[in-house]
């Protein structure tokens, strides 16, 4: 399989028996036979074309793109567990990054009169805000919001990535409000403001393979085209990382943060993260003192700007910042669900996506200085 040539009948009938064995097998003989291949590749000659050889015979394979992405998956699942798996890995990598070109990928609206199983696929693959039942669905994909997901010609039943998105008079700062069923469908001749409040990529084999930023820009300008009275374009995301990164603090960490520059450190012991992501947590579950939310803030907006290895260490911030947009705002409360309060203490904050503005955002972002508002900035 690993040297022959694509036209060899025989390699190519022990490559289907491979994948077909492979499919069938548990995950205990998956990683058996993963690990065999990896030491096969180790074993071959280090021409660099081995490897690429054996991925091209399973695409030609019928159904092969589907295979190879719930390959990578687990070979993502095991890299590093199994010697030599690193090497495969990202070579199939480059591979699916071509395969899966966004030139070559087909952007569809998906509404309520969308196949049964497609609207099904909504339902599981949802990772930001879980959908509830049908009536939640249905409310998502209503005639006053829009569901927009990218699409593979030799995949065209399964949604790569997709977006949802609200309408508003000004910029969302509480996704218990976009989420709630019993709020009066939208006017939207005079919605200004589109507002991406989900993002989900669906295939785990697919991770590093970057399409999201193509999604929104066709998404932004789909929906120009369809409702050209908008005027601006922002997210109302979630802060996936903070509890976690704030959790690891000391207290000396802490208080630089969210000490008043101009006044002297505080001679009172500070709690440390720990303490702070359970006083937030509370507190994000209510009210909370003005005092106590302005230190949360403080905090959220400092992590956001985190940087680490050229990249912001938050996985929704690497994304959109990655994209063109700025820091723009940060929402107390915003999401109250166990999740949020498990994650960022119910904070959210919305990026905005000014269009003439994005190049020189991700200027800003490889000098290590991600684009933030005034307003975030000044809790610097």
């Amino acid at each position: 399989m690993f040297a022959a040539r694509s036209t060899d009948v025989a390699a190519n009938r022990l490559a289907a028996a491979w994948c077909q064995a492979y499919t069938a097998a548990d995950a205990k003989g998956r990683r058996a036979m993963l690990t065999m291949l990896a030491a096969c590749e180790g074993a071959q000659q280090a021409d660099g074309e081995s490897a690429t050889r054996l991925f091209r015979r399973f695409n030609n394979q019928p159904d092969g793109l589907r295979f190879l992405v719930g390959l990578r998956a687990d070979m993502l699942r095991w890299r590093k567990q199994v010697s030599g798996l690193p090497a495969l890995d990202k070579t199939l990598e480059g591979l699916l990054s071509a395969w899966f070109d966004v030139g070559l990928l087909e952007l569809r609206r998906l509404t309520w009169d969308s196949p049964a199983s497609l609207l099904e696929k909504l339902i599981v693959y949802e990772a930001v805000h879980e959908i509830q039942s049908w009536d939640d669905l249905k409310r998502r994909v209503a005639e006053d919001r829009r569901c927009y997901a990218y699409f593979h010609p030799q995949m065209p039943d399964i949604p790569l990535i997709f977006v949802e998105v609200a309408f508003a008079a000004q910029m969302a700062d509480n996704v218990q409000a976009l989420l709630d069923a019993r709020q009066p469908a939208q006017n939207l001749d005079k919605a200004r403001w589109a507002i991406f409040y989900s993002i989900s990529n669906t295939q785990p084999g697919l991770r590093g393979i970057s399409f999201g930023n193509f999604l929104l820009k066709r998404v932004i300008d789909a929906l120009l085209e369809d409702l050209p009275k908008l005027k601006s374009f922002a997210t109302l995301s979630p802060i996936p990382g903070f509890n976690d990164w704030l959790g690891k603090l000391d207290a000396d960490a802490v208080e630089a943060i969210v000490r008043d520059k101009t006044r002297e450190r505080s001679r009172q012991r500070v709690p440390d993260g720990a303490r702070w992501v359970a006083r937030l947590t509370r507190a994000g579950a209510g009210a909370g003192t003005e005092t106590l939310r302005r230190a949360g803030q403080k905090l959220a907006a400092h992590y956001l700007q985190t940087i680490k290895n050229g990249q912001p260490v938050d996985p929704v911030a690497r994304f959109h910042l990655g994209n063109g947009a700025r820091i723009e705002r940060l929402n107390w409360g915003a999401d109250r669900s166990a999740k949020g309060l498990a994650q960022s203490a119910a904070l959210m904050v919305n990026y905005l996506y000014e269009l003439d503005a994005l190049d020189d955002n991700l200027t800003r972002l490889g000098e290590g200085k991600p684009a933030v508002s005034r307003a975030i900035a000044r809790m610097s």
